[in-house]
């Protein structure tokens, strides 16, 4: 038997939870395929695959490269995004980092996928009345990308970014 709260999440809400974000129209999103967005204070990446939304911090959490330019493919049977400086493998619905691992002593050796944990934030993805919307996960357990999330690092960011020239 279904608690009350499991039913109201269960079924369509008709309003957006309280702390959600507007990141966008449905149909926009699902066209787009990608977005950045600051939300919450957050650079976020909404991206859309097979349907099924997904947000996550938009700089991997190994060195800060750009997600929205990775590529989605499967691994062990977990969609992730692969980030194209590095080609670090994050899960897209809980951000752990995945690696292949070898145990030198099976006859023969054979590669198998493991997880480091949970390396890059990933957000709530709401949709009501065809509008998206992400809420921040905001558990107070540090999580890797996090650091690409200070004013620190945007600081130095923007310091390296080369200046227009006129």
């Amino acid at each position: 038997m279904m608690s009350s709260e499991e039913e109201l999440t269960s079924s369509t809400p008709s309003l957006p939870p309280p702390s959600a974000h507007f990141v966008g129209r449905k149909e926009d999103l699902v066209q787009a395929k990608r977005v950045t967005r600051l939300v919450g204070g957050r650079d976020v990446l909404v991206l859309c695959h097979k349907g099924q939304f997904h947000a996550m911090d938009m700089r991997c959490y190994h060195s800060g490269g750009p997600l929205q330019e990775g590529d989605i493919e499967e691994f062990d049977g977990r969609i992730c995004i692969v980030c194209p400086w590095h080609k670090y493998k994050i899960t897209l619905a809980e951000g752990k980092g995945l690696y292949q691992a070898v145990n030198p002593s099976a006859t023969p050796p054979k590669p198998t996928w493991r997880s480091k944990g949970v390396k890059q934030r990933v957000h709530k993805v709401t949709e009501v009345n065809k509008n998206v919307y992400v809420t921040i996960n905001d558990s107070l357990d540090p999580i890797d990308s996090d650091f690409y999330q200070t004013e620190r690092y945007r600081t130095t960011m923007n310091k390296a970014q080369p200046k227009n020239k006129k």
